[in-house]
């Protein structure tokens, strides 16, 4: 039987699990993994349902709760769920910030390039800062994080960031990873773990009508899905977001990676493109040794606000709570 390119994506991804470590895969090996649609109550809670799973023989839960979009993973054993479907999810939770960001992205899917949420609304002068962690064979930029803590560590500790993440970058950066997980332990960092597909393919030869999520026969299915459950074999629970590679997507794509349940996230503020950050702006850098400009001008950025950081008039947000407070009513 010939290879086509899906079966190449689904042995690159068993290699990847193999490769984290046969300790990491033996205490959080994943099975049965499934979308699932649903309400629980948690928490004293209504918690939308997004994704079940066994690990370790044991069934678990991944959900949202609406009002601050807040991930968990939770066991699902007792716990009565209630299957439903998106009409009747919409409805239920229509006025919550995860429904109505989710719609507004979906409405914003017209361009090909920068759909979704592209802007948050703090309450102070402040800004979202993701990352993406597009494959790459260079090390992680540690000074962006290093910088980061620095800059905040007297005015804002843990220090968020959303990371948006890619299946093949884990693969090829397990000890930036670690570094990075003891980074959040020690309380230094607070991460948002964005889906930003499994393979992010890119041919620099093809317009981006033909490239990135929109080249033929990609399976979206799984550059999504591949990219939770390595989240999840780490014990990092994925977000509720979703970045498309290169910011090229179409109203089709919208749809299909809303209907995971997935939030797409754009940015008004990609600095190695020259756009300036402003007050509410999601700022786009790229952490993977890529884009050296972008990092040099977010650290310039860093250093110009250095006075408002210390007077607590110039913030980082969290990329959960910048969506919250847009679509709070």
């Amino acid at each position: 039987m010939a290879i086509n390119k899906q079966h190449i994506c689904r042995i690159a991804f068993y290699i990847t699990f193999l490769l984290m470590g046969f300790n990491i895969i033996a205490q959080n090996e994943i099975g049965n993994y499934k979308v699932a649609l649903g309400v629980v109550d948690y928490n004293n809670h209504s918690n939308i349902v997004l994704r079940k799973f066994i690990k370790k023989g044991n069934p678990f839960f991944v959900i949202v709760n609406p009002d601050n979009l807040e991930t968990s993973v939770i066991p699902s054993e007792g716990i009565t769920f209630e299957p439903s479907d998106w009409p009747q999810i919409t409805e239920k939770f229509k006025k919550t910030p995860y429904i109505q960001s989710l719609e507004t992205a979906k409405k914003q899917s017209l361009s090909t390039e920068d759909s979704g949420i592209v802007h948050g609304y703090p309450k102070e002068h402040s800004i979202t800062l993701t990352i993406d962690l597009c494959p790459s064979h260079k090390p992680l930029d540690r000074v962006i994080f290093s910088s980061l803590i620095n800059e905040f560590k007297k005015t804002e500790k843990p220090v968020p960031v959303g990371l948006s993440i890619t299946g093949r970058f884990m693969l090829t950066h397990q000890d930036d990873l670690l570094w990075l997980e003891g980074l959040v332990k020690s309380g230094d960092i607070n991460i948002t773990w964005i889906n930003h597909t499994y393979n992010h393919h890119f041919n620099p030869k093809k317009p981006v009508t033909d490239n990135f999520l929109l080249a033929p026969n990609t399976d979206v299915s799984f550059e999504i899905i591949g990219t939770e459950i390595a989240l999840l074999q780490r014990g990092l629970v994925f977000s509720a977001f979703f970045r498309f590679p290169g910011l090229v997507s179409s109203p089709k794509l919208i749809d299909q990676v809303a209907a995971f349940g997935l939030i797409p996230i754009g940015s008004d503020a990609w600095l190695a493109k020259g756009q300036q950050a402003q007050s509410g702006s999601i700022v786009l850098i790229h952490g993977n040794g890529n884009e050296p400009v972008g990092v040099k001008d977010f650290i310039n950025l860093l250093h110009t606000e250095n006075d408002a950081v210390m007077k607590k008039q110039w913030l980082l947000y969290d990329l959960r709570e910048s969506v919250e407070n847009e679509f709070q009513e």
